[in-house]
Parts: C-alpha cells; sequence; structure tokens
C-alpha cells in the first residue's frame, strides 16, 4: 500500500513539474517529459493516466517531432502509447520529413500583403487581392491558410452611438435606406465621430459618396460644434463644383449640428436637399457608420494615440489610402478608382 502512494506521489510530482516548466519553457517542455518515459515503464499505467489528461492540448505534429528525437532511446509504439497518436500517423510524418510545406508560399504573400494593408484583410479581401495578382484559390483555401498560419484580421470592436442636442429643422428619409447611386456625386452621407487622445477628444466629419463609397472630404476639429459640418459641406462643395449633379441628396442622422439653423440655410444656398434618418435609427444612416467602424476597428483601436496631431495624421494616412489603396468586396478594387474609370 505505502508503495502504491509512493509512486503516485512520485508521478504527480513530476507531472506538475512538467506542467509548470510547460508554461515556462512552452515545446521544450515536451522534451523534458518524454525524458522521463521510464516513469511509465516503472510505473505503468498509473502515470500514463496522469499525463494523458494534458496531452491533448500539445498538437499531433509536436508530439511526432518529441517521438522522432527519441527513437534511438525508447521504443516507438511506447512512446506513441504515452502520447495517444497512431503508429500509422508517426511513420507518415517521417516521410513528410524534409519535404516543404505545401503551404508555405502562399502563406508568405499572404503575409506580406496583410502587413502592406496594416492586418485588416479578411480572407474575402486577400482571395480578391489573389486573384487580381494571377493567383487563383478558393476562399475556402484561402482561409485554411490563414488560420494555419495566424495571418487572420484583427476582429472588430463593438461600438455605441449617442444621440445629442435639440431639433430645429427636421427633414424627411428620402435616402430610405437605398444605397445605390448610378453617379457620381448624387447621394452623399455624412456624420461625426470622435476620437480619443491623450489631450482630449478629436472629432472628425466625414461625407462619403455613394456611388462608390469614397469619402469625398473630411475635417477635423477639438471641439463638436456646428461649423465643423458646415465647414465639412463647404471644402466638399469646393472640390466638386463643377461635378455636382442636379439633385444632389445628403443624408445625415439627427444630431444638433444637422438640425441647426446654419446647416438648413447652407444647404440651401448650394441647392443641397437634406435627408434625415429615423429617430434613434441608426440603420438608415448606416453607410457613414460603417465607415467610422472600419476607421476604428483597422486603425484607431490599434494603438494608443497621445496627442491630437499624432491623431490627425493617422486619420490623414488611413483616409488616402482608404480612398486609393483598400480593396471593396464588392468591386474587387479601391474606391476612387471606380470613379476614375467612369
Amino acid at each position: 500500500m505505502e508503495e502504491r502512494y509512493r509512486r503516485r506521489g512520485l508521478a504527480g510530482r513530476l507531472l506538475r513539474f512538467a506542467c509548470a516548466d510547460m508554461v515556462r519553457r512552452g515545446v521544450d517542455t515536451l522534451y523534458l517529459v518524454t525524458d522521463h518515459i521510464s516513469f511509465y515503464e516503472r510505473y505503468g499505467w498509473e502515470f500514463l493516466c496522469m499525463v494523458r489528461r494534458t496531452a491533448p492540448i500539445i498538437c499531433g505534429c509536436i508530439k511526432y517531432m518529441v517521438i522522432y528525437r527519441h527513437k534511438e532511446r525508447y521504443p516507438i509504439s511506447v512512446m506513441c502509447q504515452f502520447f495517444g497518436v497512431s503508429r500509422s500517423g508517426y511513420y507518415g510524418f517521417c516521410k513528410r520529413i524534409g519535404n516543404p510545406e505545401p503551404d508555405a508560399e502562399l502563406a508568405e504573400l499572404l503575409r506580406s500583403q496583410q502587413e502592406r494593408c496594416r492586418q485588416t484583410y479578411g480572407y474575402r479581401r486577400m482571395w480578391l487581392w489573389l486573384e487580381k495578382q494571377g493567383i487563383h484559390h478558393t476562399p475556402k483555401t484561402v482561409l485554411r491558410v490563414m488560420k494555419k498560419y495566424n495571418i487572420l484580421a484583427e476582429i472588430r470592436r463593438p461600438r455605441k452611438w449617442v444621440q445629442m442636442g435639440q431639433q430645429i429643422h427636421k427633414y424627411k428619409n428620402l435616402l430610405n435606406r437605398d444605397f445605390h447611386a448610378d453617379a457620381p456625386n448624387q447621394k452623399w452621407v455624412t456624420d461625426i465621430s470622435y476620437i480619443h487622445t491623450d489631450e482630449g477628444v478629436v472629432y472628425l466629419s466625414i461625407i462619403r459618396d455613394l456611388y462608390d463609397n469614397s469619402i469625398m472630404t473630411y475635417k477635423t476639429a477639438v471641439q463638436q460644434t456646428v461649423n465643423l459640418v458646415l465647414d465639412t459641406i463647404r471644402l466638399a462643395m469646393k472640390a466638386e463644383k463643377k461635378r455636382i449633379a442636379a439633385e444632389l441628396h445628403l443624408h445625415s442622422d439627427q444630431g444638433f449640428q444637422y438640425t441647426s439653423q446654419g446647416y438648413f440655410n447652407l444647404t440651401q444656398e448650394y441647392g443641397i436637399t437634406p435627408s434625415m434618418s429615423r429617430r434613434g435609427n441608426c440603420y438608415d444612416n448606416a453607410m457613414a457608420e460603417n465607415f467610422f467602424s472600419i476607421l476604428k476597428t483597422e486603425c484607431i483601436y490599434r494603438q494608443k494615440i497621445r496627442t491630437f496631431q499624432q491623431a490627425k495624421e493617422l486619420i490623414d494616412d488611413f483616409i488616402d489610402f482608404y480612398n486609393h489603396e483598400r480593396i471593396q468586396l464588392k468591386t474587387g478594387e479601391a474606391p476612387l478608382a471606380q470613379r476614375l474609370s467612369a
């Protein structure tokens, strides 16, 4: 009886030591465990059952590598049983030793492109990019390789919106979630978002054209005022004054800037037809909010912003990247590429 408990104590201490070392050293711990296979030979299934509780967390190829390393020291059948793998799997692994990984070349292409696009491309955009390069794989293959080599894009974070201010002017929802435009400068959407820095909040106002989803113009400020919105509209009209459609719809939410008297006067001056989301319905202005989601998840949330100047530089850089380089899933090209080819 005492001998049995002594054996259990020795096996338990070894397992605890191996698990602690596994956390500290990772894969090298497997060499430590296999160096003590003699404990299995001495104490049998009692020790093996305890080790097998942790064995499933170790991937098969690593187990095969350890078995291969110790094949001259221990019987292969004993080590396969110890790690819970089949002998046929091990011998198949031996045949593949020295052969290049079949997905290594594709993975290197995906990794280099993921670095260029700032770790923001999912497997669909990666597939479109490969097609443009003349490299043909199915989307599922691209997804599998991205998972295998940990080249996935970063996951989006949830966001929350708050409505502020009082309404002076209210407009009908003329857009009515019809986010398609047949030509440039027919339908614009606008909104304001904010970026937190150590110095305070930077407010960003944008106008997005629904024809190609490009950002027509944008403006930043450290205060959320009506003038921020008005200046954004003035910049857009100055840039596109010769190419404005006969009836331009400018859609917004019910923020206080868009219900103000100044906004009403400016839209009348430029002949713009205002359109407004229903109260508390963020989906009516989804295209404007969609861009802010892209900006924040692919740029802003991925770093700590210290100053106003840093925030403005990041915004300038990302919007230039978005308009000229970032592939859209619907069109397979960057937003302004479609406008220039129209």
